[in-house]
């Protein structure tokens, strides 16, 4: 159940709303994972090709969801018993066991409130959307993806990686960044430090080494 007054739908940057759900690993409520990073997705409906071929996905990398300290959190609009039925099926055709919860959202409530479906819509399956929430409970990033099309597991990793690494300030994460490549130094605001570099483009553009 969403919380009184939760504003809909979130956007990056937004405190993620609070809610507690029915999942396949028993009730869990968002802010238990305060603490540690989330990635929140959600799939179109149980029983289909391209989703799962990403909860197979999602399954055989847990350990590098481990390795970040990102907890994994599905939602779709089926019921819990057909999350479950699935995660059986999947389990004897590709020798997977699906760890993470998966809430069950009958109502559509959660998936609105996080704009995974359109509040007016007339089917009820939600996009491929997935957030990145943070330890303080924001949310850091956000895609979405047709149901026709299934997500990159590894670029979500990276994009955890990348949110972890800039988390502090400071530095920014380039295009194609992996742990152990140059970051960018944030630019400088104030006239001095940009005349003063040797070229005119030290200011806005200063590579770094990754030191994590």
């Amino acid at each position: 159940m969403m919380d009184a007054h939760t504003p809909a739908p979130v956007r990056l940057g937004d405190a993620a709303p609070d809610f507690t759900a029915r999942t396949t690993r028993g009730a869990v409520r968002l802010s238990d994972y305060r603490g540690r990073w989330l990635v929140f997705f959600s799939h179109p409906a149980d029983f289909t090709p391209v989703c799962t071929t990403e909860f197979v996905g999602l399954a055989r990398m847990a350990q590098a969801f481990a390795d970040m300290d990102c907890a994994l959190l599905g939602l779709s609009v089926d019921s819990l018993f057909s999350h479950l039925a699935w995660m059986r099926a999947i389990h004897d055709r590709f020798e997977v066991k699906i760890d993470f919860p998966i809430i069950e959202d009958p109502t559509l409530e959660v998936a609105k409130a996080f704009g995974m479906v359109a509040h007016d819509a007339t089917d009820a399956s939600t996009v491929r959307t997935t957030m990145v929430i943070d330890p303080d409970g924001v949310v850091r990033a956000t895609t979405t993806y047709p149901a026709e099309v299934g997500r990159s597991i590894p670029e979500i990793i990276r994009t955890v990686r990348a949110l972890q690494r800039v988390h502090g300030g400071g530095v920014l994460a380039p295009a194609d960044w992996e742990p152990g490549a140059d970051l960018l130094r944030e630019p400088s605001q104030t006239l001095e430090d940009i005349v003063a570099g040797e070229d005119p483009s030290d200011w806005f553009y200063q590579p770094v080494p990754d030191a994590a």
